[in-house]
C-alpha cells in the first residue's frame, strides 16, 4: 500500500528551505490569515530551491505582495454569488451549472479566484446540502452539463466521487459531466485504478486539467494523464496567463505542446481575474493578445487555446483574442491580417 506523502502547510518549512526570508514571517503570517498554505509534496519536490524565479514556487509560495490590494480587486472577482441559488450550485449559463461539493485542494494557488472560500471547511457541503444541490439539478431540466469544481473534486475519495457521479448520471437531462482539477499534475498518485473506475460511468466525463507551466508535466503527471486518456476519458487543458511564469512565447508554446503531447486539447487561457492581492500575477490584455498572435500560425492549430476574460460581476466568459479581420468602407469588403502581420483585401 502506497504511503501518502505529506503536504507542506507551515511557513517554518519554507524558512528552512530558504524559500521565504525569516524577516518576512510577520507579514507572511498576515497573508495566511486570508488564504491558507498547502503545497503537495509532489510540487514541493519540484521546486528549484536555488532559483528565486522558480515557476512552481511562484504559484504556491506565499508572497508579501499579496498584502497589496488594488482598488479594482474584489472578494468575488467573477461574480459567483450573483448566480448562486443555493450553497454548492452556481448557475450562470442556461445549459450548465457548477456543482462544488468540496472546497479543499491538494495545492493552494496564490492567484485562485475563489481564494476567500478555498480551504474553509464551512464551505464543504454537508449530506443535506448535497441532497439540496442534487434536487436543484433534477428540477432544472435545461441543465445539460454539470461541472464539478470547487475546490478540487478529485481530492475526494473515489467511492465518494463515484457515488456523486452515479447520482448525477441518473438524472435524465444530464448528458455530460465535467471535472475541473489540478490533481493529475500536482498529486498524481491519486489517479489510480480506483479513481479511474470511479470516473467511468454511463454519462461521459470530461476532465479539464489546470496546468500553468511545462515543468508541471513530470513523468508521474504524464503517467496519471495517460491512465485517464487510455481509459477513454477525454481531457482538456486550461491555464491562467501569469506574469513571470508563463507570459513569454517560449514558455507558453511549450506548455501548449505539453498538453497536446499528453493528448490533452488546450481549451482556455484565462486572463488573470481581479482577485485581491494578485496584481503582481496579472499581465495586460494587450500582452496576452500579442502572445496569442505569436502562437497563431507559428505553432500547430492543436496548440491554440481560446484567450478569455471572465467579466467581473458575473457576466460570464468572453473571448478576448486579437482580431484578424476588419471591415473597410465598402459593403462586404474587408482587410485580413495573416499570422505574419501582412494585410490582405477580402470581399464576400
Amino acid at each position: 500500500m502506497m504511503m501518502k506523502k505529506k503536504s507542506i502547510r507551515t511557513l517554518e518549512n519554507l524558512v528552512n528551505d530558504n524559500l521565504v526570508k525569516k524577516e518576512d514571517l510577520p507579514s507572511l503570517k498576515k497573508v495566511l490569515d486570508d488564504f491558507s498554505l498547502t503545497i503537495s509534496d509532489e510540487m514541493y519536490q519540484l521546486i528549484d530551491k536555488t532559483n528565486v524565479d522558480d515557476p512552481i514556487a511562484k504559484q504556491f509560495i506565499p508572497d508579501i505582495q499579496e498584502l497589496n490590494i488594488s482598488p479594482l480587486e474584489r472578494s468575488d472577482p467573477i461574480g459567483d454569488a450573483v448566480h448562486q441559488p443555493l450553497k454548492g450550485i452556481v448557475h450562470r449559463y442556461p445549459d450548465r451549472c457548477l456543482f462544488t461539493p468540496v472546497h479543499a485542494c491538494a495545492v493552494y494557488c496564490r492567484f485562485c479566484f475563489r481564494k476567500e472560500k478555498i480551504g474553509d471547511a464551512s464551505q464543504t457541503l454537508s449530506h443535506t446540502e448535497i441532497e439540496q444541490a442534487m434536487e436543484y439539478i433534477r428540477q432544472h431540466s435545461e441543465i445539460w452539463e454539470v461541472i464539478l469544481t470547487g475546490g478540487d473534486p478529485l481530492i475526494l475519495k473515489p467511492a465518494v466521487l463515484k457515488s456523486i457521479l452515479n447520482r448525477l448520471s441518473a438524472i435524465p437531462h444530464i448528458e455530460i459531466l465535467r471535472i475541473h482539477s489540478r490533481i493529475p499534475v500536482v498529486d498524481s498518485q491519486r489517479i489510480n485504478l480506483e479513481m479511474v473506475d470511479a470516473l467511468k460511468g454511463g454519462t461521459p466525463v470530461y476532465i479539464v486539467l489546470h496546468a500553468n507551466h511545462p515543468k508541471e508535466f513530470t513523468e508521474e503527471a504524464s503517467l496519471a494523464c495517460a491512465k485517464l486518456v487510455d481509459r477513454g476519458i477525454p481531457m482538456l487543458g486550461q491555464s491562467i496567463l501569469l506574469k513571470g511564469i508563463n507570459d513569454s512565447i517560449g514558455t507558453l508554446s511549450q506548455l501548449m505542446r505539453c498538453f497536446i503531447k499528453n493528448r490533452i486539447k488546450p481549451y482556455y487561457l484565462h486572463q488573470g481575474d481581479l482577485v485581491k492581492g494578485t496584481e503582481h500575477f496579472r499581465t495586460s490584455i494587450e500582452h496576452g493578445q500579442k502572445l496569442m498572435k505569436e502562437l497563431r500560425g507559428r505553432f500547430s492549430g492543436l496548440c491554440q487555446p481560446t484567450y478569455v476574460l471572465d467579466i467581473p460581476g458575473g457576466f460570464g466568459k468572453v473571448p478576448i483574442g486579437p482580431l484578424y479581420i476588419h471591415q473597410q468602407n465598402e459593403h462586404n469588403s474587408y482587410y485580413v491580417e495573416d499570422y505574419c502581420g501582412a494585410l490582405h483585401s477580402y470581399s464576400s
